[in-house]
């Protein structure tokens, strides 16, 4: 029995990823156009068909942008919170209602051998949440677009085999970058995104014994860079006396490139 998974978009421009297990298979997020999506499942040789759901974590575009598509085309069931339903009317066009399913904050919901557990972050969205996957004593955390990580978050997130985890900007990027003012403010709120120096003291607090990787995700493309975001992230890691090599590994994510299939 494994876990399976691959971030198969992350950025900006538009975020899915993928999580199995022998008995499930599920898609969180659609935020890409339903061709992309499809070309991103034929890289990883997923079969949508063969899809359980997809988990919503909040209504912005670069998260439900083919949702709609996606779900009427291989009659997939949706689920989100009551707010995010609402605030999708309109925005994801005419959903089937034997497709609408409710998935509460702060819930655990078992799905065959899977058990997802939504909690709640901080972000400029009606009610916006994040997953951990729990499957056999593995744990599987996906946490992007929170301004901030709280002292909760980092409770439910705790000792994770594996975090994908925001690591939005560098604030110096941020601030000497073409954004108007409004936006810069925006996204250094509390209801923003995490820069990359407060990513690696988030992840201080919550890596474990258990912890093998972190992908760093969600890198704004005109204010992050790769290198940047895991340079930064592992030197302020180090100076916490983690050790980044064979044990505890930092990964990229991309737009447009999905990570490899990957096995907790």
């Amino acid at each position: 029995m494994s876990l399976q998974f691959s971030v198969l978009a992350s950025g900006s421009s538009g975020n899915a990823m993928y999580v199995a297990t022998d008995k499930q298979k599920w898609l969180i997020d659609a935020g890409l156009s339903g061709k992309q999506l499809e070309a991103l499942f034929s890289k990883r040789e997923i079969n949508p068909k063969e899809l359980n759901g997809i988990l919503v974590t909040h209504e912005h575009s670069d998260h439900i942008k083919g949702l709609g598509v996606l779900a009427r085309r291989y009659k997939l069931p949706i689920y989100a919170n009551t707010k995010t339903w609402q605030a999708m009317e309109g925005l994801i066009g005419s959903i089937p209602l034997d497709q609408k399913f409710h998935f509460e904050i702060e819930t655990v919901k078992s799905f065959d051998d899977l058990n997802i557990e939504s909690f709640g972050v901080s972000h400029d969205a009606a009610e916006p949440m994040f997953y951990v996957f729990h499957h056999q004593g593995k744990k599987l955390t996906l946490i992007t677009d929170t301004g901030y990580v709280s002292d909760r978050m980092k409770g439910t997130i705790q000792n994770s085999d594996v975090f994908v985890f925001e690591s939005n900007h560098d604030v110096d990027m941020l601030m000497m970058g073409r954004y108007p003012w409004n936006v810069k403010r925006r996204i250094l709120s509390d209801v923003g995104h995490v820069c990359n120096k407060d990513a690696a003291l988030a992840l201080s607090d919550v890596i474990g014994d258990q912890t093998k990787r972190i992908y760093l995700a969600h890198l704004s493309k005109d204010n992050n860079m790769k290198d940047l975001a895991r340079m930064t992230v592992q030197q302020m890691l180090e100076e916490q006396g983690f050790v980044i090599g064979n044990n505890l590994k930092l990964m990229d994510t991309d737009p447009s490139v999905p990570t490899g299939l990957e096995v907790l």
